[in-house]
């Protein structure tokens, strides 16, 4: 997928030469969906229950009608949204707030409901909802301000599953007078983690609190605040398209001074520069056997090749989660299957390919990419993963030629972006930009590299 950043269309630039208008006294509506609960994924989103209810509380303080759902299917999810829609006279305020699972697909974002089954890229548009789509009937029913607050730049189980996946999410092309803020930057993720609640709904929280500064300058403070306690290694991107003068808390006082910035917070120190420190992360270890057989997905996709031991497609989706969750040698035994059925099936070669990468057998990886790519020449995965093959191989030239071709084709490859630079700095070469850039975009890239035995620290 090609995922070279576009330029957001002339209708979400601020038009400052037009004259503000007041929005104090129209209906406020929102709706507020956290989805923690994914199938798919390796645990609850813990945060998620409790930061949808602190922002359901505070838009209740601050007058709006809010519409709370939880953990919701994708009938659920269409069924919430329809009566939003439903609420919104023209004129009106309208927001929406999504804590859970987003992805891009096709420069678009989709948000996901629980029970999306995503095994290749055509399946984000079937089961996801595009927030395009979604500000522009927000924007259809006469909707006056649009706002949209994002939190779920998070790395999902579903990206992995086809590897020509953009970490992150798209930018919003949202119709005007429109507000869109995102938890990180453009395809960045956020670091995963159990905790209780989020730091990006809690700096929201606070500024939406704050007396008499208007809805853009509260999340430019969001923004701001974010960066400033995560030392810019999280940067939320924020969209503005509002001519209407709005307040979350009501009406809005004008800063007297000239500066243009917030007069009611501090802009943000900037972090003194560290020496970079080259610590390699532990690679995490393999699930037990008591694990696996837990895991609600291979026990399905179990039953169904239990029912039908011809059923190539459910034995290739296994071999799948079975290698993202390191069980490599089960990984192994389905792609067997898959690749004795259809010896020129070029996606099981090239994640068999991985899988053997990931194992140690170099030669045998290298014999299944290669067939790939004759296969299928701009297959970016199987250049991806036979970058990885040269890498181990200590074929760095090699391995800087594939991921050069694979990023050609996804520029936002945080994996291809890591391997090129760690083969650039094993070859004496400077890779710091690329493995800057590819840890912006997926936090635990360092640690999936070390399991498959590979460190960005040259001696």
């Amino acid at each position: 997928m090609r995922t070279a950043m576009t330029m957001l269309l002339a209708g979400l630039l601020v038009t400052s030469a037009a004259p503000a208008s007041r929005a104090a006294d129209a209906a406020k509506l929102a709706l507020v969906i956290g989805n923690a609960r994914y199938p798919d994924n390796e645990f609850v989103l813990n945060d998620v229950a409790n930061d949808t209810q602190d922002v359901t509380e505070e838009l209740k303080r601050d007058g709006f009608v809010v519409d709370r759902q939880s953990n919701l299917t994708a009938d659920t999810m269409r069924q919430a949204l329809d009566r939003f829609y439903a609420r919104i006279d023209r004129g009106a305020v309208a927001l929406i707030f999504f804590d859970g699972f987003a992805i891009q697909s096709n420069r678009q974002t989709y948000l996901l409901p629980v029970d999306a089954q995503i095994w290749t890229e055509p399946d984000v548009a079937r089961d996801g909802f595009s927030l395009d789509a979604i500000l522009a009937e927000m924007n259809t029913r006469g909707a006056a301000i649009k706002i949209a607050l994002i939190d779920a730049s998070r790395r999902n189980p579903f990206e992995r599953r086809f590897r020509r996946y953009s970490a992150g999410l798209a930018p919003a092309i949202a119709p005007s007078n429109s507000l869109v803020l995102y938890s990180a930057a453009l395809g960045a993720v956020t670091a995963g983690g159990k905790t209780d609640h989020g730091l990006f709904v809690a700096e929201l929280l606070r500024e939406m609190r704050a007396p008499s500064i208007s809805a853009e300058q509260a999340l430019t403070n969001t923004k701001n605040g974010v960066v400033a306690a995560t030392n810019r290694e999280q940067v939320p991107w924020l969209s503005s398209s509002l001519t209407t003068e709005f307040s979350f808390g009501g009406s809005v006082t004008r800063p007297t001074d000239n500066a243009g910035g917030d007069p009611t917070k501090p802009e943000p120190q900037k972090p003194e520069p560290q020496k970079p420190v080259c610590e390699a992360p532990q690679a995490e270890p393999p699930p037990s056997a008591d694990i696996l057989a837990k895991d609600s997905v291979i026990a399905d996709l179990s039953r169904k090749i239990a029912a039908n031991a011809n059923d190539v497609v459910s034995r290739y989706k296994r071999g799948q989660v079975y290698a993202i969750k390191r069980a490599y040698a089960l990984a192994m035994q389905d792609f067997d299957v898959v690749i004795r059925g259809n010896p020129r099936d070029a996606q099981a070669l090239n994640n068999r390919c991985w899988t053997r990468a990931a194992t140690g057998d170099l030669q045998g990886a290298l014999a299944d990419c290669n067939l790939a790519l004759q296969i299928n020449p701009g297959l970016s995965d199987a250049l991806d993963s036979r970058g990885l093959v040269n890498l181990k191989l200590g074929r760095t030239a090699e391995a800087i030629k594939d991921y050069d071709d694979a990023i050609q084709r996804n520029p936002r490859s945080s994996s291809s972006l890591f391997g090129r630079g760690v083969a650039r700095r094993k070859s004496g070469g400077d890779g710091a930009t690329d493995i800057a850039q590819a840890k912006s975009m997926n936090p635990d890239i360092a640690k999936e590299f070390a399991g498959y035995g590979v460190t960005e620290c040259v001696p």
